[in-house]
């Protein structure tokens, strides 16, 4: 924990140094500030949020009374200057659906992103990024547990929660487009909870087990680190048209020790404007890491609500 606190608070120092351009010009007696120019900064914002509701009264054909609520923000900031660049993305997704007076979690994610880069060609550059994901909420199984068992706790915030350095070499045609390889890319899986600790029995049953391995971590620890390994990144933020924007990841993670079990993560997130308010938001998280499960995990939202978009990036 006391790296990742470190990390932050690097990651966090670096900010007002690249956030600016200020200058200070001195005339003996006199000083004088001049305004930062912030033309460097291209930037651009998608919040939306999202609510559904079912009630029934004496309806002969059936249904359970329902509202849902949920909210997804997607935000950008790219910073560039000569041959410097500095591309900061968050993606951040949290719904709730109530049935019966249960509430249970629809939707959750937390992932940013931030890459410095310095080009070496008009489309390569040499790069540094971290990468960090994980929950907003206690996440909980619902479904094959113990008789008497209503819910069993999976997961929370920052547990599992990682944290991604990497350097290596990127390929940039454009804004909107980026291939990153990289041969050196550290990985720490923090578990903050060491309540989402299980095991399954031999009828598949889920029990609590202090000394489980939970999502990498071994039984008395709150983190692991991986350090030697490889990563691939592949980005895509664009405007297909003038209502319809797509926002794509693909990541995948080697560690040099288990080639046999790599990692394997895509992002998507289409939002179709319909007015000036209303927009259709389609989600899809697709995610393979043993040290999770051994299948592929998937998460798919739809939803039509409010929306919020501001840009200043310019048009070419």
């Amino acid at each position: 924990m006391k790296t990742f606190l470190c990390v932050l608070i690097f990651w966090g120092s670096l900010s007002p140094l690249l956030a600016q351009d200020s200058t200070v010009v001195t005339n003996f007696k006199d000083t004088v500030s001049v305004k930062p120019d912030t033309s460097y900064w291209q930037r651009s914002f998608s919040g939306g949020v999202n609510f559904n509701q079912a009630s029934f009264s004496n309806w002969t054909g059936g249904g359970v009374n329902s509202v849902a609520l949920g909210a997804v923000v997607a935000a950008r900031a790219l910073y560039t200057k000569a041959n410097w660049s500095w591309d900061n993305t968050a993606d951040l997704q949290l719904g709730f659906v109530t049935q019966n007076g249960l509430t249970r979690k629809a939707a959750d994610q937390i992932m940013l992103n931030s890459v410095a880069g310095y080009k070496i060609s008009p489309k390569i550059d040499w790069f540094g990024s971290a990468t960090f994901s994980s929950f907003f909420a206690t996440g909980y199984r619902y479904s094959g547990l113990a008789t008497g068992q209503s819910s069993f706790k999976v997961s929370n915030f920052l547990a599992p929660g990682q944290l991604t350095l990497a350097w290596g070499v990127a390929y940039k045609p454009s804004d909107w487009f980026a291939l990153r390889l990289s041969p050196f890319a550290p990985r720490f899986t923090f578990l903050s909870d060491q309540g989402v600790r299980f095991s399954e029995n031999a009828a598949g049953i889920p029990v609590r087990n202090p000394n489980a391995i939970a999502y990498g971590v071994a039984p008395g620890k709150s983190i692991r680190t991986e350090w030697l390994a490889f990563q691939l990144q592949a980005s895509l933020i664009r405007n297909l048209s003038e209502n319809v924007n797509i926002n794509a990841r693909y990541l995948m993670y080697a560690n040099y020790k288990t080639l046999d079990a790599i990692d394997h993560r895509i992002d998507l997130i289409l939002t179709a404007k319909v007015n000036r308010y209303l927009s259709t938001t389609f989600g899809v998280i697709a995610l393979f890491d043993k040290d999770f499960i051994d299948v592929w995990q998937l998460q798919q939202t739809l939803a039509i609500g409010l929306v919020y978009n501001v840009s200043s990036f310019r048009k070419k």
